[in-house]
């Protein structure tokens, strides 16, 4: 047996060893600019964690020879492994060299779009010489005859027979299911919430440097697991009919229309306070529950109210995509788990950083989940805080650290910035969220009481913030990602269900105001840019509510295989599966057209992305 698992040991680590040599020669080779050693060394420790996990998957199959093998006298490993060896040689060689040589022309690593432009192998290699591509075959051979070499060197020609007993046997093949334990949990990316994804090497704001972190075999088949023609779907209408019924939807703001200006401070330091689900189902003036947020009604009373907003999606990583990028929630997928598409995608980071601001964004959960991670680094945020940076004590909450502590956490940052830059920050909640276990008990009901702690954590937090000198210079949009079903009652995904408020207050603002038009969360992003004169037309889907131009309210929403609009005549919800309409007050198909010909301008502009 030590035979045997210390051959999978010298396996599985010359690919390790191989995939960190790699990296170094990609750094060379791709940087558009010399790199310091502190460069290295922190790609290489963050590249570890996906490095072991490709690995781990390159190993399932020699594993289980191994336990084949057990049931064997006299096993020829060598002769056995030998073919696999080679193809994975190759390919592991392949994709490197072809990650490397593409990069310098797309900027990103290689993903499943690389097969999109082989349909056309002519076209594809245009603007390669004979020399380049013979000089990159060349390298590839010699990487993989090399690397065969190597397997080879540490694989015994026969095992070690097993005795012949069969408990003896069986005991052997329960040690093997051990290791194959540890397989599992590198495949997996370790024993946390968060799996394995391309996120998870992400580390700075250099997106050289993250992309250098990511092992390219991994992002190649991570990509294509979620790799969809989205053109295809919901192609309800021709061309011709869906824009037909777009017509008036989305008003392109021109020189002459003008902005109901709420801003006394035209450039001021943004925060967002995402609240992790805190529809209005917990806010009174919402037709919510009462006292449940009596600190958010007085915060909203001083600010301004935007009364009449509906999320876009039902998860926290559909809903951060709906706010950051002012792009809709899907019903089939999450854009945020799409490193290939998400980095195409507007941000308001990405536009305030452009305007001089600095950002960063705080979490005190683990922002590797569902990518997170990558999405923001990508999206313009240039310093991530998660439950990493406190410590194991204070991470009492299932997801992290609670809501009191980050919030303390969030005070301390703000007001030991600097003054010479303007500066964004967003922090995302976690303490209103299942188990819904919270050091606070207020209300008897857990539910409730758990968005009362976060009601109760950001009215201490807005109250040490008006004593302080920075409030006169800064805004504060205090905004749900998602709504929440609660009380569990009537149709699921009901607008009430969606319907969320959103705050702006602090000493930038002009005085309290009540907005009561109808809009969707995405429209945060055109709306607030628009208030601060920094160009907005990146953002496709998002519109700027205070602008005249805005003349045909309404609000969409999307959820698993579902969606819903409204609109001054009514409201319509609609499940895509069965193909009924679940809700239609009054009953309207203009409505539900509107409705399907956006979903299909969505999946297009996805698509092509």
């Amino acid at each position: 047996m030590k035979q045997r698992i210390l051959f999978l040991v010298r396996y599985f680590f010359i690919f390790v060893a191989a995939f960190l040599l790699q990296k170094m020669a990609f750094m060379l080779y791709a940087s558009p600019e010399s790199l310091s050693l502190i460069d290295y060394g922190s790609v290489l420790v963050h590249a570890f964690s996906l490095d072991l996990s490709t690995a781990a998957y390159l190993t399932v199959l020699p594993w289980i020879v191994l336990v084949v093998s057990i049931f064997s006298d006299r096993f020829p490993l060598r002769r056995v492994l030998t073919p696999y060896y080679i193809l994975v040689s190759f390919a592991t060689s392949l994709i490197f060299c072809a990650d490397a040589a593409l990069y310098p022309f797309w900027d990103f690593k290689l993903d499943a779009s690389v097969f999109f432009y082989l349909q056309s192998p002519k076209e594809a290699l245009a603007s390669v010489s004979l020399a380049f591509l013979l000089v990159g075959i060349l390298i590839v051979l010699v990487l993989t005859a090399f690397h065969t070499w190597l397997l080879i060197l540490v694989t015994p020609r026969h095992l070690e027979p097993c005795k012949p007993d069969l408990l003896s046997r069986l005991a052997q093949t329960g040690i093997l299911l051990l290791v194959c334990f540890g397989i599992f949990v590198d495949m997996r990316g370790g024993l946390g919430k968060s799996t394995a994804n391309v996120g998870k090497a992400y580390f700075c704001d250099d997106q050289f440097l993250n992309h250098s972190a990511v092992n390219p075999c991994f992002s190649l088949f991570y990509s294509m697991g979620k790799q969809e023609d989205f053109s295809a779907q919901f192609n309800f209408f021709s061309e011709e009919d869906r824009l037909a019924h777009l017509e008036g939807l989305f008003p392109q703001e021109t020189s002459s229309d003008s902005t109901l200006s709420v801003l006394r401070v035209q450039r001021p330091n943004v925060l967002f306070i995402i609240m992790e689900g805190f529809g209005g189902a917990f806010v009174e003036e919402w037709g919510g529950v009462a006292d449940v947020a009596p600190n958010l009604k007085s915060i909203a009373d001083s600010g301004i109210i935007f009364t009449n907003c509906y999320a876009g999606s039902y998860r926290t990583d559909r809903g951060t995509v709906c706010l950051i990028s002012g792009y809709p929630g899907l019903p089939t997928t999450s854009v945020m788990k799409l490193p290939a598409k998400s980095r195409t995608l507007p941000s308001i980071a990405e536009q305030l950083r452009e305007s001089g601001y600095t950002t960063d964004f705080l979490y005190g959960g683990d922002i590797n989940f569902t990518n997170m991670n990558s999405y923001l680094l990508s999206k313009g945020y240039q310093t991530l805080t998660s439950e990493k940076a406190f410590p194991k004590e204070a991470r009492t909450n299932a997801w992290g650290v609670d809501d009191e502590r980050t919030f303390d956490h969030l005070y301390q940052s703000i007001t030991g910035k600097s003054r010479t830059s303007p500066w964004h920050t967003a922090f995302l909640t976690l303490s209103s969220h299942e188990p819904f276990e919270v050091p606070y008990h207020r209300l008897s009901e857990p539910i409730p009481n758990a968005f009362a702690y976060t009601d109760s954590c950001l009215g201490d937090f807005i109250g040490k913030l008006r004593q302080h000198s920075l409030w006169d210079s800064l805004l504060v949009v205090c905004v749900p990602d998602h709504g929440f079903f609660y009380p569990r009652q009537g149709v699921n995904h009901a607008p009430w269900i969606h319907r969320i408020p959103m705050i702006w207050t602090g000493g930038a603002i002009r005085k309290p105001m009540r907005i009561d038009v109808l809009m969707n969360q995405i429209d945060l992003a055109a709306t607030l840019l628009a208030q601060m004169g920094i160009d907005h037309k990146g953002f496709t889907f998002s519109r700027n509510v205070l602008s005249s131009s805005y003349r045909y309210p309404f609000a969409f929403y999307t959820y698993t295989n579902g969606l819903a609009f409204i609109d001054s005549t009514g409201t319509t919800l609609y499940d895509l599966d069965s193909r009924q309409t679940l809700i239609d007050q009054p009953a309207s198909e203009t409505r539900l057209n509107k409705a399907k010909a956006l979903l299909q301008t969505i999946y297009d502009d996805l698509g092509s992305r």
